[in-house]
């Protein structure tokens, strides 16, 4: 039986509740068949784009489909919780001006509804001489991107900032904060609820397609022409669908007739955490130079709203597309990734980087002495096993990570109804308010709302 969310709850219980403490509610509410715009998957995106939809058109009405029995329990909910400045991405990108757009209203909205988060700052740390240039190069176009109060510090500098961190140079972006992603994503839900809108959880959609009749005993004709199903046969009808899948956001375009491709391949981070009695040891996020030659960042520290510290991820194939754990298995995820020539050539192209990953994965130890650059008093017996979180990366067919926004539609009659955000690449989360802008101006565009 499908769920719907009940609107009653308080800002604040929706932020202070943990996954099996959701209100469930909808006892006494019903779910409507037909509404004006229907959208798949209550992750971050999903989330930000229906609260920004339905405030721009509240004459229209809105449902929000969730296949899960809660919100944001995936990407959104399995994160490092960092709110980004911006420094990384080419000057003048869309990625660029998105996250510096998007941590300032992330903040902004933080504080308008009392979300908590830290402005606790963040080094990237040189530790070889080799590294200097790569980090001069960031500072630069941070400096570009208008990242604020940028500045490189020199070994004392790192010390005062971070006492048991060593390193030759850094740069320092005292703007950069953490906050608990899935806290603004329930928030974000909440506002849609308000506002209106209708949030439906365990509708798993199976089905995307143009309705042949009317509602049984509808008087509105084809005014809703969409069709959409859940695998347990319930349907809802609407006249135009947005779709935020994350992780399955290949195969819900793939239903509508799109590309297999880019095709999102699941790569699990692995994280350690500090013991609480060694947690001094950190106080900011420490981040390493960046390496060209490899594809993922590297691990780095990062403090948490709890006051834990997380240290990692690295960055392994995950065998099943919401697998948190490394015994987790699903066949038609495990063959359709090794099946993928993307895959293939990525792996080939990095095959020792990859095969370090698995290793320093297995044997946390080689990983303690990769951190140990950073903040040598760290030892073995200092930390524990902590969460995974599983990325969804999309790749192309010769191998390269796709690292920019794509948008999809379809053949037919249901192309011209039917917008898939296809990919929303990292930093996603700290974005999610300008990206959630940007694909109201899309759907805006493409629908004529």
């Amino acid at each position: 039986m499908n769920r719907i969310l009940s609107s009653r709850a308080t800002l604040k219980a929706v932020c202070s509740a943990k996954p099996e403490l959701l209100i469930k509610g909808g006892a006494s509410r019903h779910l409507h068949s037909s509404y004006d715009v229907a959208v798949v998957g209550a992750g971050i995106v999903g989330l930000a784009s229906a609260r920004e939809l339905i405030l721009r058109h509240p004459s229209l009405s809105f449902v929000l489909l969730e296949k899960e029995e809660q919100l944001a329990t995936h990407q959104s909910g399995h994160n490092s919780g960092v709110v980004h400045s911006g420094i990384y991405y080419t000057p003048g990108s869309l990625k660029a001006r998105l996250c510096v757009r998007g941590a300032t209203l992330a903040y902004e909205y933080c504080e308008k509804k009392r979300v908590p988060y830290k402005r606790c700052g963040k080094l990237i740390v040189a530790v070889e001489q080799e590294e200097i240039p790569r980090l001069k190069a960031l500072h630069d176009r941070g400096t570009k991107n208008n990242v604020r109060d940028l500045s490189l510090v020199d070994a004392k500098g790192i010390r005062e900032r971070e006492p048991y961190c060593r390193g030759i140079l850094a740069l320092d972006s005292p703007n950069t904060g953490i906050v608990d992603w899935r806290a603004v994503a329930l928030s974000f839900g909440a506002d849609f609820e308000e506002a209106g809108g209708t949030v439906v959880t365990e509708y798993e959609v199976s089905n995307i397609s143009t309705a042949k009749e009317s509602p049984a005993g509808s008087t509105e004709g084809m005014k809703y022409p969409i069709s959409i199903r859940d695998k347990k046969g319930n349907e809802v009808r609407c006249r135009y669908v947005l779709t935020c899948g994350g992780l399955y956001s290949d195969r819900l375009s793939q239903i509508s007739g799109c590309s297999p491709e880019p095709r999102i391949v699941p790569f699990r981070g692995d994280y350690l955490v500090l013991k609480p009695e060694k947690r001094f040891l950190v106080r900011g996020n420490i981040y390493p130079v960046p390496d060209p030659r490899f594809p993922f960042l590297g691990v780095h520290f990062t403090p948490r709203m709890d006051g834990g510290v997380w240290l990692g991820p690295n960055a392994v194939l995950a065998f099943k597309r919401e697998g948190y754990k490394t015994c987790d298995f699903n066949a038609r995820d495990f063959a359709d990734a090794l099946s993928f020539r993307g895959l293939q050539k990525l792996v080939l192209r990095n095959l020792t980087y990859g095969v370090g990953e698995m290793y320093r994965g297995v044997f946390i130890g080689a990983q303690i002495k990769i951190l140990q650059k950073y903040i040598p008093e760290l030892s073995l017996n200092d930390v524990l096993r902590g969460p995974a979180g599983v990325r969804a990366q999309a790749l192309d067919r010769d191998g390269n990570l796709v690292d920019d926004f794509v948008f999809d539609g379809g053949v037919g009659d249901v192309g011209g109804r039917v917008l898939h955000v296809r990919n929303a690449p990292s930093p996603a989360a700290t974005s999610s308010l300008a990206i959630a802008e940007m694909i109201a101006d899309e759907v805006e565009g493409r629908f004529q709302l």
